[in-house]
């Protein structure tokens, strides 16, 4: 677990929300503080979507960040700062195979209850720590290791600077 504190907010924030850097992530959660709270739980609703629409998302019943991306922009456009926000995404299960895989750790995927990044924005700083939840005992801290320079990485390759605190 590593906790990072964005440099540059307007920029990263522009990366959020007006491109596709995070719309791989899965949204676990939401929460925006401008003049009341808005909640988005994350939560996928097969009910909502006809039976083509699902065959479409081929088996996919996670809400992904693209899905909510444009809905948040314009909750959060505007003259005025949110007071707060906080995002949990958690990275898919193909890429966090991959991920699993190019660690070489001892984890199987069964062992793996998640990769999360946890955004955080109150008192006009952001915040992101990343989180690993293991299923299972182990002292092997490989996999959290790799999953903590793989989102330093993603900052890096989208010119996001950071501090590590």
């Amino acid at each position: 677990m590593i906790s990072l504190k964005i440099s540059d907010i307007k920029l990263f924030m522009a990366k959020l929300l007006a491109s596709s850097s995070f719309d791989q992530f899965i949204l676990r959660e939401m929460e925006l503080q401008t003049f009341t709270v808005f909640s988005i739980s994350g939560q996928f609703n097969e009910d909502f979507f006809t039976n083509e629409e699902l065959e479409e998302r081929k088996g996919d019943r996670c809400v992904l960040w693209s899905d909510v991306r444009s809905i948040a922009y314009s909750m959060i456009k505007g003259n005025k700062t949110p007071l707060a926000l906080k995002i949990i995404f958690q990275l898919p299960r193909q890429l966090c195979e991959d991920l699993v895989h190019q660690s070489g750790g001892k984890l199987r995927m069964e062992d793996i209850g998640g990769l999360y990044i946890n955004l955080r924005f109150e008192k006009k700083e952001l915040h992101i720590i990343t989180g690993t939840a293991i299923k299972t005992f182990t002292l092997d801290k490989t996999l959290e290791q790799e999953w903590d320079r793989e989102v330093r990485s993603l900052l890096k390759d989208q010119g996001v600077a950071f501090e590590e605190e």
